[in-house]
């Protein structure tokens, strides 16, 4: 039998026990399945995408819904949104709302109301995403609409233009016989009345929401007319700065237009989207969102409001509409108080009611002491 040497058989131990030992702290250093299950990942973005009928740039309509946008991008980081500009009410809003939801958009807002049946169309189609559309009054069940009550501000707008009219005649642009834009004729019409029971409301359609050409020849048309105090429910400042241009008055529709017309206008509604949206997404991420119609006023929020008054509105003037404006947040007035009376003179809503949401939502009828017809929509 051959000597085992020694010092070789040592060496072979001390390389076995390293061996072992490293091996040992190989295994040591991997996590198990649990503790890397328990590392929280990266959290994914949820995608909110806009559907715009005009342009983010109009200063209007549009870019009050884009502001909204941009305040729910800063409130919450966990958001990505994404819109589409310039989008007709036609069929090929359809194609843009499947698009949309194709790409992964969890959430999708139309923010126009002639997208009403494209919108239910495709929310069929893709059960699993929310869909909010803006004016609409169609529903499914992954589809909820929402709009503000910016009747309640235009009543105060129309309260300043039935003060400082002269001519008792007031113009107004409309695009389109909506209800919403019926809705708000009307409102505007009896709060000026209420200040000026001799105001007269002419009304000149554009057919467009958004064409500053249009509404510029509009706006001559009124003035020409014998109005000298200017409302819209358009998209653009165009009719201001033409007001301004002529030597009349305006007051600003959706967000505050006196930086285009300082000479001009006197007031204007302003439309806050943003705390609305984030809403939505808070509650869709809580699985909490149910299909619903958000109808928000002064009240809530500043989801609609007015902006601050030219030095043209005297000081006890402002504080009068600031009353009535506290009045109706309070709820112990409301602008479509009876009696009102329609073009024909039937009576509408009666002493002591006020005209339903079913009604405002779907009113098609002028009050008195509008000048034009309504055109099929």
């Amino acid at each position: 039998m051959k000597k085992i040497n020694k010092i070789g058989v040592l060496t072979l131990v001390l390389a076995m026990i390293l061996s072992v030992l490293l091996s040992g702290c190989s295994q040591a250093s991997k996590p198990s399945t649990n503790e890397q299950a328990s590392k929280p990942a990266t959290e994914e973005k949820i995608k909110v995408a806009f559907v715009y009928v005009g342009p983010v740039g109009d200063f209007g309509y549009t870019y009050a819904q884009d502001q909204g946008r941009k305040y729910l991008e800063s409130q919450m980081k966990n958001v990505e949104t994404t819109y589409v500009e310039n989008v007709p009410e036609t069929a090929d809003a359809e194609r843009v709302f499947t698009d949309l939801a194709q790409k992964g958009n969890k959430i999708i807002i139309g923010t126009s109301y002639g997208y009403m049946d494209y919108m239910v169309n495709v929310s069929k189609k893709f059960p699993d995403v929310v869909f909010e559309h803006c004016s609409g009054y169609k529903a499914t069940a992954n589809l909820g609409t929402y709009f503000n009550r910016d009747y309640q501000a235009r009543y105060l707008t129309g309260m300043v233009a039935g003060k400082y009219t002269k001519s008792n005649v007031l113009g107004f642009l409309a695009p389109f016989g909506t209800p919403e834009v019926i809705r708000n004729i009307d409102a505007f019409t009896l709060g000026a009345q209420s200040i000026n029971p001799k105001v007269q409301v002419k009304v000149v359609w554009t057919n467009s929401w958004n064409d500053p050409a249009t509404e510029k020849t509009a706006a001559n048309s009124l003035i020409d007319a014998g109005a000298d105090v200017l409302a819209m429910h358009v998209d653009s400042p165009t009719f201001a700065q033409t007001a301004q241009d002529r030597g009349v008055l305006a007051v600003g529709h959706d967000s505050d237009m006196s930086k285009f017309a300082p000479n001009s206008i006197l007031v204007g509604d302003v439309s806050n989207w943003g705390p609305y949206f984030v809403q939505v997404v808070k509650e869709v991420m809580a699985k909490t969102w149910k299909s619903t119609q958000y109808f928000g006023g002064i009240k809530d929020g500043g989801i609609i409001d007015i902006t601050p008054f030219s030095d043209k509105v005297d000081k006890d003037f402002q504080a009068t509409v600031t009353a009535k404006k506290q009045d109706i947040m309070d709820g112990k007035f409301d602008p479509f108080s009876g009696p009102i009376y329609d073009q024909s003179g039937t009576l509408k809503v009666k002493e002591g009611d006020k005209a339903p949401d079913n009604v405002l939502l779907s009113i098609n009828w002028f009050v008195k002491g509008v000048s034009g017809s309504i055109p099929k929509s």
